[in-house]
């Protein structure tokens, strides 16, 4: 499967942004899937990640209560709706699929894969 995230821009603090993360290739649908962030000179960190159907969302404690993590399988599309963003989300952010078995859900950025293209968040104060 080959993903692909969308949706970045340039943003003042306190605004929302949604991210899409389309996937091609062949279903996602059974894939629990998440997405990341990086921001220049830190490590791939986790930002929230969703079961194959919807489910048992995670969340950073950074984002909780401020972004939403879906996703729609007929469309093999999930979603980022990130809301009240702060300088420190600017990030470029990606989008994966959990490696190997979907249960119990993985948060860490190395139990994922078919890592696409980024897309570049830059919310200005």
């Amino acid at each position: 499967v080959q993903l692909q995230a969308s949706g970045g821009g340039l943003v003042q603090a306190g605004g929302s942004l949604r991210l899409s993360c389309a996937a091609s290739g062949r279903s996602f649908s059974t894939n629990a899937m998440g997405w990341f962030r990086q921001a220049p000179g830190k490590e791939r960190e986790s930002v929230a990640v969703i079961d194959w159907s919807g489910g048992y969302p995670y969340y950073a404690d950074s984002v909780k209560g401020r972004f939403t993590i879906s996703r729609d399988n007929n469309k093999n599309t999930a979603y980022l709706q990130m809301n009240s963003l702060k300088p420190e989300d600017t990030a470029v952010y990606y989008c994966a699929i959990q490696n190997g078995r979907n249960w119990p859900l993985k948060t860490a950025p190395t139990d994922f894969g078919s890592w696409g293209q980024g897309t570049q968040v830059t919310v200005s104060s």
